[in-house]
Order: structure tokens, then C-alpha cells, then sequence
């Protein structure tokens, strides 16, 4: 997982196709469906609704993302698994927006698998959009999404143009929490380093 101060997070991703086969930084060249069963994998393995391409260091125009049941009343004090919760998986290539309900909804609290331990409310989405993609046996789709899901589909493809959740609170909330970004920020150059160490292991044959 590609962590807060990783350049590539602040990349726009480039458009990709169904059968490219893409290389991810430390790993052999995948298909794009492996690459986004693996994703799927790490966004579960994380407890996330989402995940975008950019977020484990492939600058393309990607992301998973999930619609979980809400059982939290029906199952009160059980540990359900939570793949067992998915209604409905997406996996959504050259994803493109378009609000639908221009109304701003701030009532959910959004976090980051890149930005972890830090969640806060009042991030301004559109209530509704609609998002034409192409999947992943290279068929064009749309759906159209509301409230929560909406909101995942906004914040996976700000991902996909170098935006944060952060950058669309005032500046003043992440000043709140620059002890924590400046750690963040040390375990992501530490990682930088030891994958630029791990390649040129990789690559010299060791």
C-alpha cells in the first residue's frame, strides 16, 4: 500500500486497456485481472470499500470498490467475515464521472487506506453520479450511484487525478493532523527505499 507522500500519489493515471499487462513496482508484468484480484484482496485484507490503482504504485485509470449489506443490527455481536457482506463488487477501468444530484452531502465520515488512523467528516460529495467504465472483458458499462456508494466511486477516482480526501477539507484540517501526515510520510520514503533496494536485488539476479 502506497502511503501519504508517495509521489505516484499525486500523479494522474494514465488510461489503460482490458488486456494490457501491467507492472506493478517489486512484482512480475500481471494481467489487469490479476492485478485487480489482487486488489480486491488488499482492500479486503485492509477492511476498505475501495482502492485505486495508484494506491499500490501503477499510475493507470483503475480501481476496485465494494457495496457491503449493512447488517450491523441483524448481526449485532457476531464477526461475520466481511467478504461474506459484499453485494456487489466493481472493478471499473477509465472510470469518468458525472453528478447527477449536484447537492452536496457532508454526513458521512471518509478515511484512507493511504492516509490510515486519520477519518474525518464534512468532505463535500454530489449526492448521486453516474460513471461510465469499461470492465474487465473490455465491455463499456454505466451505472448510477447514491449516497455512500457515490461517495466511494468520487473518492476512488480523485485518486485517479492526484487528489486526497484531505485536499477537499479546509487547510487548516490537515495542519491538525501534520504530527501524524509527517509520520505517514517517514513509513512511506522508508518503503520507497527498501523497494528501490528490493528492485535492483530483483533485477541483478540475487
Amino acid at each position: 500500500m502506497r502511503l501519504y507522500g508517495d509521489p505516484v500519489l499525486r500523479r494522474k493515471a494514465k488510461p489503460l486497456q482490458a488486456n494490457d499487462l501491467l507492472t506493478v513496482p517489486g512484482f512480475e508484468p500481471q494481467t489487469v485481472r490479476q492485478v485487480a484480484d489482487t486488489m480486491l484482496e488488499t482492500m479486503f485484507e485492509a477492511h476498505g470499500v475501495g482502492l485505486a490503482a495508484p494506491q499500490i504504485g501503477l499510475p493507470v485509470r483503475m480501481f476496485v470498490a465494494v457495496e457491503y449489506e449493512d447488517d450491523e443490527e441483524e448481526n449485532e455481536g457476531q464477526e461475520k467475515p466481511l467478504k461474506s457482506r459484499v453485494l456487489r463488487d466493481f472493478v471499473m477501468l477509465n472510470p469518468v464521472l458525472k453528478v447527477i444530484d449536484k447537492k452536496k452531502d457532508r454526513s458521512y465520515q471518509e478515511g484512507c487506506l493511504s492516509i490510515p488512523g486519520i477519518y474525518e467528516e464534512g468532505v463535500p460529495r454530489a449526492r448521486a453520479v453516474q460513471v461510465s467504465y469499461t470492465d474487465l472483458d473490455g465491455v463499456s458499462r454505466v451505472i448510477e450511484a447514491d449516497d455512500f456508494l457515490a461517495r466511494v466511486f468520487q473518492h476512488e477516482a480523485d485518486h485517479l487525478d492526484g487528489v486526497l480526501f484531505l485536499d477537499r477539507l479546509p487547510a487548516e484540517v490537515t495542519e491538525d493532523y501534520r504530527k501524524e501526515l509527517l509520520a505517514i510520510q517517514q513509513k512511506s520514503r522508508t518503503f520507497l527505499n527498501d523497494l528501490a533496494a528490493h528492485e535492483r536485488q530483483r533485477k541483478a539476479g540475487l
